[in-house]
């Protein structure tokens, strides 16, 4: 029995059927579903693409932080030269006349910025030196600000930052999920299309021996009809088999090879390559838990960030539209030294102070209800957001539930199949020899074939089905069931740092 199970396996695995390219030499390899999922994973185009997403969700994140932190600025304006005419007004008579002007002014400065999410403030720090030379008196003049503080801080207004300390930490960590989520993706593509291969070259190998088989059925059939113990019409029955075995070969072929570059192009490997692919031997026993997956799938998922950020956007929306309701205030103080002097040294002795504050106010008068029309479209956003995270969560409960309950059936599938695939290549094996012996007829012969090929094809669906929902709950989970372990990457190696 286990020789014929090995050979059962034998011809379902066979050998991908590759098309030479001349002049050009074939890469050959064995290949299985690991080693596939592992080259998909480093060499694919889309484990580039998700790589390049999770770094634009990256670099997203490090800006928002350096928001938090203070920035240097460098300002200036260097040989600025103005010859035209101006205008001047007398003090005394108010008369204005236009007088020519010969200047140049250079100007530096330096900041030290700093925002406040806790207030959504911000406080700077700075110094500044200005020069102005008047070509037309011989004169120059050298404002300087040696050093200076300034506050600005709205009052009553959205606070931007502050909603951005709550939304991008998750925003990232989400980010973090989403791509072990979209790898397991590609996991779950990849098997798709391995298990592809094999089943259109299980379909090509398996043509190919009824071919030959019938070929032989066929010159066999000839000699008992030439002796009379075989039918004229079960005869050309018996041709017209070959005829369509033969389409079926001509028809698999091509099938074969559109699975073959399908599964190529999807790897980023060369067309040219050609591999054996080897299927999993076995069926792993492995019995899963819906609470136990459900927990999982609750704490390594992006679900439950999704869900708490769009609540949060949604609470976002309503404090902005509030926010801009009613009077709106700014506070702006600047406190620091200033001198004007006509050289360099002066300009930085007995130095003088220099104090500005004031407050600005906005108040809006009538608006025709629009800001109280922004704020309850806002509320009724929040109140839809809500309901529809309700539905969500029960939809990804059930989903879950459905898939556990399905994956624990497939394994007792896969067995099944199994079984009938070995009882039907022995119904197929007696049914040759009982029609060499003139036991039966043609259409048992045929009949016991297509048997045999629908469990062939059986087989490998029943292979591909378990595989394909078990690396869908791993995505849904972000849990390996196999080796009992979260799944993680190394993140700080995909930024590079």
């Amino acid at each position: 029995m286990k020789n014929k199970i090995r050979r059962v396996v034998c011809w379902v695995v066979g050998c991908l059927m590759g098309s030479t390219v001349s002049g050009q030499e074939l890469i050959a390899g064995k290949m299985s579903l690991e080693e596939a999922i592992q080259i998909a994973c480093t060499r694919s185009p889309q484990a580039q693409m998700v790589q390049l997403s999770f770094m634009s969700q990256y670099w997203s994140f490090r800006s928002y932080r350096a928001q938090l932190l203070p920035s240097l600025n460098l300002n200036g304006t260097l040989g600025s030269y103005n010859r035209s005419l101006v205008e001047v007004r007398d003090p005394e008579t108010g008369r204005i006349s236009y007088v020519a002007n010969n200047t140049m002014n250079n100007t530096l400065s330096l900041h030290i910025n700093q925002n406040i999410a806790l207030t959504g403030g911000n406080v700077s720090l700075y110094t500044s030196l200005d020069r102005l030379d008047q070509f037309s008196y011989d004169t120059k003049t050298y404002n300087t600000i040696p050093l200076s503080i300034s506050y600005n801080q709205p009052l009553r207004s959205f606070n931007s930052l502050k909603w951005l300390k709550k939304t991008e930490p998750l925003q990232y960590e989400k980010a973090k999920k989403q791509y072990l989520e979209n790898m397991e993706n590609i996991v779950v593509q990849t098997s798709a299309y391995f298990f592809a291969v094999l089943s259109a070259q299980t379909s090509h190998k398996k043509s190919v021996e009824n071919l030959q088989d019938t070929r032989d059925m066929y010159g066999m059939a000839q000699k008992r009809f030439d002796i009379g113990t075989l039918t004229k019409s079960e005869l050309l029955q018996l041709e017209l088999s070959m005829m369509n075995a033969e389409l079926a070969v001509s028809n698999s072929k091509v099938n074969l090879d559109i699975a073959l570059f399908n599964f190529k192009s999807y790897l980023g490997i060369s067309e040219r390559s050609l591999v054996e692919l080897l299927p999993p031997m076995s069926v792993p026993e492995v019995l899963l838990d819906y609470e136990f997956v459900l927990d999982k799938a609750l704490q390594n998922s992006s679900h439950l960030l999704t869900l708490k950020l769009d609540q949060l956007n949604a609470q976002k929306s309503v404090a902005e539209a509030k926010a801009g309701r009613g009077i709106q205030l700014a506070l702006n103080a600047n406190l620091g030294l200033s001198k004007t002097a006509d050289d360099f040294i002066g300009a930085y002795q007995r130095m003088q102070d220099r104090e500005v504050v004031s407050l600005s106010v906005t108040m809006p008068i009538y608006d025709w209800g629009m800001s109280r029309g922004k704020v309850k479209m806002a509320e009724a956003e929040a109140r839809l957001v809500q309901t529809q995270q309700e539905q969500e969560e029960i939809k990804f409960q059930q989903d879950i539930r459905i898939k556990v309950m399905q994956f624990n059936n497939q394994a007792m599938q896969c067995r099944i199949s199994e079984k009938a695939l070995i009882i039907a290549e022995e119904r197929y094996d007696i049914t040759k020899k009982r029609f060499q012996n003139g036991g039966i007829t043609v259409t048992d012969l045929n009949t016991a074939q297509k048997e045999y090929d629908s469990a062939s094809e059986q087989y490998v669906n029943q292979l591909s089905t378990f595989w394909g929902a078990y690396f869908e709950l791993r995505k849904l989970s972000l849990y390996d069931f196999i080796e009992k372990r979260d799944i993680s990457a190394e993140f700080d190696e995909i930024v590079g740092r």
